[in-house]
């Protein structure tokens, strides 16, 4: 799949596709079949299937202090949207200079003139353009007069519940992985590279692999029994995510502590399955009393993964 990062790098060549805009954070089930449909027009119009995000998200720019925790970076969006069979993926920097252009001006020089749209799906309430004028009428009407089709993405229902990036992070945050994970369709995870840490872990006979979360807020946090996914295998663990008050931090990150494990990590890019919450995150008087609770987690974790269920 073809990332292209940017407005002044679209060529010639990436001139007819089939498109669809959103910003699929999470690329869960609901997403997944917007994007399915997208894939098998594209294929039978003999055109690439494309798909526009932005960053940041406009809500990180225009209300950074409430803009929602992302469930995925644009690196896991690419993961996914690649093993759904999407051809390209268009990434627009959006800043205040493009959100103050013209809904028309956004419809006729970059979808019709530089992306050359046959065929776009969007949500019926998608809106776009300065003010927020462009919405899903007007694009209908672009479309009769510049020669594209224009279809409405339809909520995926589970359980009577509409399945959104919203309901998947309002179970993450209310512990519940199960639930995360059937909209999902997959286990909700974070991915990232192992950079050092301060070795406190060490100290108190648990290290861990640390992973800086690079994004305004995580979705979770509190103490999880993890699967952790790297080029050297597959290992249980218990994780903390937060910004491990006992130390008086203050940057929210993850920390993997692998069970039964005494290699490095360190530059590896990990994978790290979150399977059950197992604790909120707390301070604690002291190191001890946090190494107690630690071995508590551990021991807790160790159990769940022993199941057969989670072999």
């Amino acid at each position: 799949m073809e990332l292209v990062r940017g407005l002044h790098n679209i060529r010639h060549r990436h001139k007819g596709c089939v498109l669809t805009i959103g910003k699929f954070d999470g690329v869960h089930l609901g997403h997944q079949a917007v994007l399915k449909s997208l894939v098998e027009q594209a294929r039978k119009m003999a055109l690439p299937a494309t798909v526009m995000v932005f960053e940041p998200q406009p809500e990180e720019l225009f209300r950074p202090d409430t803009a929602p925790a992302r469930l995925s970076r644009l690196r896991d969006k690419y993961t996914e949207l690649k093993k759904l069979g999407v051809d390209r993926l268009l990434c627009v920097k959006f800043d205040r200079r493009f959100s103050e252009q013209s809904a028309r001006h956004f419809v006729e020089d970059l979808l019709v003139d530089k992306l050359g749209i046959q065929f776009l799906v969007v949500g019926d309430d998608f809106r776009f353009g300065r003010d927020r004028k462009g919405d899903f009428n007007m694009l209908q009407a672009e479309g009769r007069q510049c020669g594209f089709s224009v279809v409405s993405t339809q909520s995926l229902r589970l359980q009577d519940c509409r399945i959104s990036s919203t309901a998947v992070r309002d179970a993450l945050a209310n512990g519940d992985m199960a639930l995360a994970e059937s909209m999902l369709g997959r286990k909700f995870s974070i991915a990232s590279k192992v950079i050092h840490g301060d070795k406190k872990g060490r100290t108190i006979g648990f290290p861990t692999a640390n992973l800086l979360l690079n994004r305004c807020k995580a979705p979770v946090a509190g103490v999880f029994a993890v699967r952790v996914k790297s080029e050297l295998g597959i290992f249980d663990g218990v994780a903390n995510i937060g910004t491990r008050p006992t130390l008086n931090g203050t940057r929210s990150q993850l920390e993997v502590h692998l069970f039964d494990f005494d290699e490095h990590l360190y530059g590896l890019h990990i994978e790290v399955e979150l399977l059950k919450k197992l604790r909120d995150e707390q301070k604690f008087a002291s190191l001890q009393h946090l190494q107690q609770q630690i071995q508590a987690d551990a021991q807790q974790a160790r159990e769940f993964l022993s199941l057969s269920g989670n072999r």
